[in-house]
């Protein structure tokens, strides 16, 4: 199965899927928008600000929004949230952008959830389960009693995500990674591509491939003495598309910053840092 811009599915009792219209590069098929419940309807991620997209999650919902809800402020994910409560007087919830990162500023949450909140709609009950990583206000939802939870960026399908400073932060991806596997986490509903049918199994292959790409970074850098980031990542990242290699620069840095923050590895001061591992 493959998703397509504007495509519309069920993928549990009650719980719909709404592609937005931004396919790309690092969208994919476009940012997911999921709409729970019946009558009362929660919206979380309703995407880039585009009146399309915002018209078409209104009917689906059949005009009943009762909350909207951000997983982060990345500009694929949260600048629909104000149109789409203006149109529904809905609650909006999530956690503001941090001041740093190319965020989205507009989101201004009538509510800030904190890490274990309950928001209900209708019958059903979402828990906040704070993530950062990918983004330091990233929020993941856990739909009560049925183990199915939507990631955000967090975790996408088909790929890894990027975790770019000052706000991507790796140390916490790893540490929000491993705390879902404390959860009852069965399914994951992402922000891109589609659903995830076995939760813990992907959790895990995603902490290992981490895991393995530290120890490549860490490999490399013994190796090549004292390098620049910009030399650096065509040696960790050759076996991905050279294209690619600009965007890996940020996973790079934090894989990095994690390792000096471990005291294995350390750099001089420069605006074009160099690297080293420690002795």
């Amino acid at each position: 199965m493959s998703l397509t811009s504007g495509q519309l599915d069920e993928i549990a009792p009650g719980v719909r899927r709404l592609v937005a219209r931004n396919p790309g590069f690092m969208t994919g098929p476009g940012t997911n928008t999921y709409l729970i419940g019946t009558q009362r309807i929660g919206v979380i991620d309703p995407g880039p600000h585009d009146s399309v997209h915002i018209e078409r999650i209104l009917e689906a919902a059949g005009g009943q929004v009762a909350a909207i809800l951000a997983t982060h402020t990345h500009p694929d994910h949260s600048p629909a949230v104000a149109a789409l409560a203006h149109s529904t007087g809905a609650e909006t919830l999530g956690r503001r952008a941090p001041e740093h990162g190319r965020q989205d500023a507009t989101f201004a949450p009538t509510r800030t959830l904190n890490d274990g909140d309950i928001v209900r709609v209708g019958d059903r009950a979402l828990r906040a389960i704070h993530t950062p990583g990918h983004a330091s206000n990233h929020v993941c939802y856990l739909l009560e009693g049925t183990g199915l939870m939507f990631s955000g960026d967090h975790i996408m399908q088909g790929s890894t995500v990027v975790i770019g400073p000052p706000d991507g932060n790796m140390q916490h991806y790893l540490q929000s990674l491993a705390r879902l596997q404390g959860e009852p986490v069965t399914r994951i509903a992402p922000g891109h591509g589609l659903v995830i049918e076995d939760a813990q199994a992907e959790i895990a292959r995603l902490i290992a491939h981490r895991l393995q790409r530290e120890a490549k970074v860490a490999e490399r850098l013994s190796r090549a003495g004292r390098v620049t980031l910009d030399v650096l990542v065509t040696s960790v990242y050759d076996d991905v598309d050279p294209r690619l290699h600009p965007v890996a620069k940020g996973s790079l840095l934090a894989h990095l910053l994690k390792l000096e923050a471990d005291g294995r590895a350390a750099r001089d001061n420069a605006a074009d840092a160099t690297w080293w591992m420690k002795e």
